[in-house]
């Protein structure tokens, strides 16, 4: 049985190392993110910031419209368009494009899209090697495990630990210089590029008026994943359009700078269709799937569509105090962070990890950072909002929904709270003595069981403000 959100989150707060690899990792993200956006750096910073949403809001507003002008791009030169309504669809459609063309070997680029689906373990069931090229989903492949970052997937890992990793899987000797372990990782996947016979790749932007795949990285790898199988599958999220090429300069701005701290990224590959002849590089077919799986759902609900603007840079995630104490892997599903806990409860639903929204502390630094300006702490509201309102409708929660009730006729009524809090005080913690309470008796234990309860003042704010305006008062003969 899988542990529970509650559950791997204790888990993660109890292991120091993962902390300090956790901290030490964003704080660089944010140092160098704070530096390359900095008035003298990018005075035009919040101004590219609107720009960006506006953009976002224009494409989704049209969003059928922009996606047959890319489909018809797309088949014009020569590739091949295939709708997936969720995960299952895309999924089958590779296998059989796999089938199709022979396929027995697949190199894949990072793709948190192809995560969301399990693109991986379905293609490994039905028989085809699947390779991740990336340097930290390779890393996160030999190991195991999902990625922790959406930027950086192997981010919680020290260089001493990778290259134990690599000396246990791929034979070689123990050695943390980065160069080694890049050369070392290099050497598996050279060959793989060339045995290959299927390049997947995910998208940051899907251009409508041109038909072009846009791809940022800073490795390579994308562009010899692309190029060298003699297929190409691309997987995008149907919210990837852009209308234009000239849309895409304020993007590039803002995605390096708040991914990796850069101005751009090392590698920005357009890629419209197969090989054309004449040309030496580039598959001999390419496929674009389209995905849909829940997007749509989110695209009809006017108060939360903006959640689909994330162009997955990981700033929220970096900055968020939740996730830089509890980490990727606490997180159920494959979005992590503040993005994490307001996509993945609409793309599963409220009652897959209800619990998910009301991981943050809804400190607004998420939306202070977020390069599109999508308002993730109002999306946050509005989900626990939607979840509480699911679980008032179950009989199991009406003694919580009489509680708050209660509480609500008590506040109306001053005198009958003045003596709750005096009762409180000098009945119910009486042992208390001025410090911080660690257990509260009965349903009210929930709250201490992950935090301390302030000890009760000695005299409530009523009585102390009783007293200020009897010293006040003309009668006492002091002045104000």
């Amino acid at each position: 049985m899988a542990a529970t959100f509650h559950e791997t989150i204790h888990v993660a707060l109890s292991d120091i190392k993962l902390q300090q690899n956790i901290l030490t990792a964003t704080n660089r993200f944010n140092e160098k993110r704070r530096e390359i956006v900095a008035p003298e750096a990018l005075p035009d910073y919040q101004e590219l910031r609107s720009a960006a949403h506006a953009i976002k809001k224009h494409a989704l507003d049209r969003l059928d419209s922009y996606l047959e002008m890319l489909e018809g791009k797309v088949r014009e030169h020569g590739g091949e368009v295939v709708w997936c309504p969720d995960g299952e669809a895309a999924v089958h459609a590779v296998l059989s494009i796999a089938r199709e063309n022979g396929v027995r070997l697949a190199v894949k680029s990072k793709s948190m899209v192809t995560e969301e689906i399990h693109l991986n373990d379905d293609l490994e069931k039905n028989g085809i090697e699947v390779l991740e090229t990336d340097l930290g989903e390779f890393i996160q492949q030999l190991s195991g495990e999902r990625p922790f970052h959406i930027v950086a997937p192997a981010m919680h890992k020290t260089r001493g630990e990778i290259a134990e990793l690599f000396a246990e899987k791929l034979g070689m000797a123990r050695n943390d210089e980065p160069t080694e372990l890049t050369k070392a990782a290099r050497g598996v996947l050279r060959q793989k590029f060339l045995e290959a016979g299927l390049g997947v790749s995910g998208a940051n932007f899907l251009i409508a008026e041109s038909g072009a795949v846009v791809l940022v990285e800073n490795e390579g790898n994308i562009r010899l994943t692309t190029s060298v199988p003699r297929v190409h599958v691309a997987i995008a999220g149907i919210e990837k359009v852009i209308p234009r090429a000239a849309d895409l300069a304020v993007f590039l701005k803002l995605l390096a700078r708040h991914g990796s701290g850069q101005p751009l990224t090392s590698y920005t590959s357009f890629l419209s269709g197969p090989r054309r002849s004449g040309e030496i590089n580039g598959p001999e077919k390419f496929y674009l799937l389209l995905l849909d799986n829940g997007r749509s759902r989110i695209l009809a609900d006017a108060e939360k569509r903006q959640t689909l603007y994330c162009i997955r840079c990981g700033a929220c995630a970096n900055v968020c105090p939740v996730y830089r104490r509890i980490g990727g892997h606490s997180y159920p599903g494959t979005y992590s962070g503040p993005i994490g806990a307001i996509l993945t409860p609409q793309f599963q639903g409220l009652g897959f990890e209800s619990n998910l929204p009301f991981a943050s502390s809804l400190c607004g630094a998420c939306g202070e950072v977020c390069p599109v300006k999508i308002d993730i702490p109002r999306m946050l509201l509005a989900l626990r909002r939607d979840v509480k309102e699911a679980e008032t409708r179950q009989e199991k929660w009406r003694w919580e929904k009489r509680a708050f009730q209660a509480w609500s006729w008590l506040m109306r009524h001053p005198r009958l709270f003045e003596w709750a809090g005096f009762f409180g005080r000098a009945f119910v913690w009486p042992e208390a003595e001025g410090k911080w309470i660690r257990s509260l008796p009965g349903p009210l234990n929930a709250w201490t069981d992950t935090r301390d309860f302030p000890p009760p003042a000695e005299q409530s704010f009523r009585r102390l403000w009783r007293a200020r305006q009897k010293q006040r008062s003309p009668g006492n003969g002091k002045s104000g």
